[in-house]
């Protein structure tokens, strides 16, 4: 039966020990916790060797376990065949692929020196302690796109007014892969945030299962860490790629780690290489960055084989959805309520809805081209966008009486009034003049055309002659000229009474000296 080996580590101590230290093999024995036998054979083999302390400095471990031992392999055991461990780590990245899997292959491929299932387990997880940090969690190929915005931000200046305004940088990683876009746009506003998703999962060629935002305030109205309330815009482009959003938790960085070594890599391998340029227009600064993004991408990992292009074409890119038909068009949504006057008010135009929502809260969707009226997620009003000040209502919304006073115009009322009279017509042309907006004049008039209805238009006219001589402009003065009979009585002459110049009653200035 073959002697059993003892550590490299306790052979040199027991060595220092008995030749530098003089110690007695009991004591030896004591010191490293070895069996008197197994101390007296290894003092014996070092005297048949000739061995002396200190040992050489070229004398690795195994050389000197090839000295005591010749007939065993120094190397690591040669009885098992060891997993490449990259490779592992890399397939189980693969949807469905599972360790049971790989080790399932590994046995057929190597039956007579394989591990065992749980020491497969073991020494991969052992493996994996090793590596770097970031590459501890595991991401499922076509699973999670983590996106954040890069600290520092690129300066451009305006060519004409010499204006300096700052561009966000937009950064998003797939999690198998690394695979990395970036693009500058002008702000972290919600149109901006939600169009450069549109462009990522254009770059990407589909969509990944989960989006995994930081508590961004266009995307995370409220951030929590169990139930953060997401903006209904950011809602409506991920039903629209049938993506969920899974906002990291507040103050936990290590939920989207890839998103922040993304940015990392981004600032010194993009933004670091464009410290010197001057840019004039945000198209040039994103020209630039999508040049030194196919060089980002393309640049070989440093611990695992390939790059991110190659790692994203094997593992992310067969994984994606396929993207829709048509890209996601920007929705501005916004919560309001509808007031007196049934319109509802969005970038300073009003637009109408049914009279019967009057003080109910609505949801506006406002897109490039129309602006839609939601009540209780059913829509109600839909008009084309206007981008100018003004009102625009539609008649179906009105009460019936508004709808029917809306039907009446400066011409329509003058053409009643023309046939009732000369007088009539100006009279209401009065009316319609001395208003600033001829519509706050539109019921005065209709009280008066509708007199015809109780009198004849004769009288009406004349009613009018004498208020327009007489300068009269309420309605209550033609209606107590009417009921007083006034317009019958024959009009008089003007008087021009002459007094006597001369008479003896009259006195003039001499009379007051």
């Amino acid at each position: 039966m073959a002697a059993k080996r003892i550590p490299m580590r306790k052979i040199r101590e027991a060595l220092r020990l008995r030749l530098e230290a003089g110690l007695s093999i009991r004591q030896i024995s004591a010191g490293t916790k070895t069996s008197v036998g197994a101390i007296q054979k290894l003092l014996s083999q070092a005297n048949a060797l000739e061995i002396t302390w200190p040992l050489p400095e070229d004398l690795d471990d195994g050389r000197l376990a090839a000295m005591f031992y010749p007939g065993s392999d120094p190397t690591s055991s040669s009885r098992y065949q060891v997993p490449d461990w990259t490779t592992v780590y890399q397939e189980l990245k693969r949807k469905t692929v599972t360790k049971q899997l790989l080790w399932e292959e590994y046995t057929a491929r190597y039956p007579n020196r394989c591990y065992s299932y749980s020491q497969y387990c073991d020494r991969y997880r052992h493996w994996l302690k090793q590596q770097k940090r970031s590459m501890r969690q595991t991401h499922k190929a076509g699973e999670k796109c983590f996106i954040d915005y890069c600290g520092p931000t690129v300066p451009i200046i305006n060519p004409q007014t010499g204006e300096i305004r700052t561009a966000q940088v937009f950064v998003a990683v797939l999690g198998a892969s690394n695979y990395t876009y970036a693009e500058a746009t002008w702000t972290q506003e919600l149109q901006n945030w939600l169009l450069s998703h549109v462009r990522t999962f254009e770059f990407f060629g589909g969509c990944p299962e989960m989006v995994v935002p930081d508590n961004l305030r266009s995307g995370v109205n409220k951030a929590c860490r169990y139930d953060p309330d997401l903006n209904p815009s950011y809602q409506q482009l991920a039903a629209h790629y049938q993506v969920a959003v899974m906002p990291a938790r507040p103050y936990k960085p290590k939920d989207k780690s890839k998103a922040e070594v993304g940015v990392q890599i981004v600032e010194r391998w993009i933004l670091a290489r464009l410290r010197h340029h001057t840019f004039f227009t945000l198209a040039d600064l994103n020209q630039c960055i999508r040049s030194l993004l196919e060089d980002l991408n393309s640049r070989p990992f440093k611990r695992l084989p390939g790059s991110r292009q190659d790692a994203f074409k094997a593992l992310d890119q067969p994984a994606l959805r396929a993207l829709p038909k048509h890209p996601y068009e920007y929705v501005d949504i916004r919560r309001c309520r509808v007031n007196i006057d049934y319109h509802i008010e969005f970038s300073q135009h009003h637009y109408s809805v049914p009279h019967q929502y009057v003080g109910e809260r609505v949801e506006i969707h406002a897109s490039e081209r129309l602006v839609q009226v939601y009540f209780r997620q059913r829509q109600i009003a839909s008009h084309p966008r206007s981008h100018q000040f003004g009102i625009t209502t539609e008649p179906g919304h009105m009460p019936t009486r508004h709808r029917k006073q809306q039907q009446w115009t400066p011409g329509r009322l003058k053409n009643w009034a023309r046939d009732i009279g000369p007088d009539t017509l100006i009279w209401v042309s009065d009316r319609l003049d001395e208003r600033e907006h001829p519509e706050q004049a539109y019921r005065v008039c209709l009280g008066l055309l509708n007199l015809s209805k109780a009198y004849p238009g004769s009288r009406l006219n004349a009613s009018c002659r004498i208020a327009n001589r007489e300068g009269l402009n309420r309605l209550k003065h033609i209606k107590a000229i009417l009921q007083s009979n006034r317009d019958k009585l024959p009009e008089q002459l003007p008087l021009h009474t002459e007094l006597p110049q001369h008479h003896e009653n009259i006195r003039g200035p001499k009379s007051f000296h």
